[in-house]
């Protein structure tokens, strides 16, 4: 029977699914998808003669890839070349849909299939939305080479792929597309006749623009280049003007994967520009986050993190407004609470910085892990149970209200610990007069500075 790439060889016939030949009235970014290895745009990084991919997508190599890259950047494509070009039983999962019963299916599918020297090669797209079971289950397939797995990702698999699976496969990173790349796509796909067949032409100025937006991404700019000719012809024109573009693109689409890579590159940046003051950066970061639909709850959090772990005593009160930024999302949700978040990043990125409470509780905590602990000093001890006095617990202990300025001079921290500094206030903001309120604490305490200054 006549397969979905339109053989009769049994040998490729795959399982079905978007890499099927496409029909007329495809959407062109499918309908222009590249026939072979020569033909993809992009990548030549990783497609140069002898390269793994490219030998794989000739039939001669049978390794297990993971092809790693932002959203339209060839990562189907491959696949789609290596089921036209190799002659082995293609197979296509997604991992939105399939689930560990799918995956075993087509595993022992794939072993009766060896048992007849017939290989399976395995198209698994989106493979970060696999769960971890589902991944142990492709393990000893790759390991043994039941089938060679090739697995499309937007998401760095070291976040999202067990180490094992990746460990046994070959991690491929496949780069945004330059407007030179992209330039290519639209020429083709306006004279192929799998495309627009010459019936357009394209002006300067709308080519720029459709660079423009597409961003990179290879599937965007087909699919603008698409509307924006569906548009042109609907009032009778041949050529595509930057007016057709805008009227087919209400908007540059962000790109950002909100469970993906580019999920953790923006939430750093953003991050990163509020703890280098950078107010201008931390908006457009935070703009970027809430027209990708990041939820709202995570950035808020995110920033009450940062008010203590980057800004601290230095300016209090920024914890406050976070929280609040924070309590507002829950209470009064987006788009509305878009100025609440607002309003906490101006707070923190404006206010002076300090670390000192993060070196503060980072170096006391290394120094209890690392067994500096001591005992609690006898008169610090609970002394309320029965028999608590008889072990001399509470023993000599000073009230602190019953003494000068509240301050009772006796030993707090433990014998090994003594001279011990964790919190060293910076001279930024209001932790600028702390390091003198501290001091005149040391001399009532009756105990003098230690030459440990930070938190080792």
């Amino acid at each position: 029977m006549e397969d979905l790439f339109g053989n009769t060889d049994p040998v490729t016939a795959p399982s079905g699914g978007s890499l099927s030949m496409p029909s007329a009235g495809a959407p062109l970014a499918v309908r222009m998808r590249p026939r072979t290895v020569d033909e993809i745009v992009g990548q030549q990084h990783l497609l140069g003669p002898g390269s793994p991919l490219r030998r794989l997508a000739e039939g001669d190599a049978a390794m297990s890839v993971f092809l790693w890259g932002p959203p339209g950047v060839g990562k189907t494509t491959i696949a789609s070349v290596v089921s036209q070009s190799a002659k082995r039983r293609f197979v296509e999962l997604s991992a939105v849909t399939a689930g560990v019963r799918e995956v075993r299916a087509e595993l022992d599918t794939a072993r009766r299939e060896l048992a007849r020297a017939r290989s399976t090669v395995l198209f698994v797209d989106e493979v970060h939305r696999f769960s971890k079971a589902q991944q142990d289950v492709l393990l000893p397939a790759v390991e043994n080479r039941l089938v060679t797995l090739i697995a499309a990702t937007t998401e760095n698999p070291s976040f999202s792929v067990i180490a094992p699976l990746l460990s046994r496969s070959l991690l491929l990173t496949l780069k945004p597309l330059t407007d030179a790349d992209l330039g290519v796509l639209i020429d083709r796909a306006l004279a192929d006749e799998r495309g627009l067949g010459g019936a357009f032409t394209l002006t300067d100025e709308a080519r720029a623009d459709l660079l423009r937006l597409a961003g990179g991404d290879a599937r965007r700019a087909l699919t603008y280049l698409e509307e924006s000719a569906a548009g042109t012809q609907s009032s009778g024109l041949d050529t595509i003007t930057p007016d057709a573009i805008s009227r087919a693109v209400d908007r540059a689409a962000v790109r950002y994967d909100k469970d993906g890579d580019q999920h953790y590159d923006v939430i750093s940046a953003f991050i990163k520009s509020l703890r280098g003051s950078d107010v201008q950066a931390a908006l457009h970061y935070l703009a970027r986050m809430i027209e990708a639909g990041e939820d709202p709850r995570f950035i808020a959090r995110r920033l009450v993190i940062l008010a203590s772990e980057d800004i601290g005593m230095a300016a209090p009160s920024v914890l406050q407004t976070c929280v609040a930024a924070a309590q507002a999302v829950q209470l009064i949700g987006m788009p509305e609470a878009r100025l609440n978040l607002a309003h906490a990043v101006v707070a923190c990125a404006l206010a002076p910085k300090s670390n000192a409470v993060t070196l503060g509780i980072d170096g006391a905590l290394a120094d209890v892990r690392a067994g500096r602990i001591g005992q609690v000093p006898p008169h610090l001890r609970d002394a309320h149970y029965a028999g608590a006095k008889a072990l001399g617990h509470g023993r000599g202990y000073k009230y602190a209200h019953d003494h000068p300025h509240g301050v009772a001079a006796q030993q707090y921290l433990p014998d090994e610990l003594q001279g011990a500094r964790y919190y060293v206030p910076t001279d930024h903001g209001n932790e600028a007069g702390m390091t003198e309120r501290m001091d005149t604490l040391d001399e009532l305490l009756g105990r003098t500075p230690s030459e440990r200054t930070k938190p080792q």
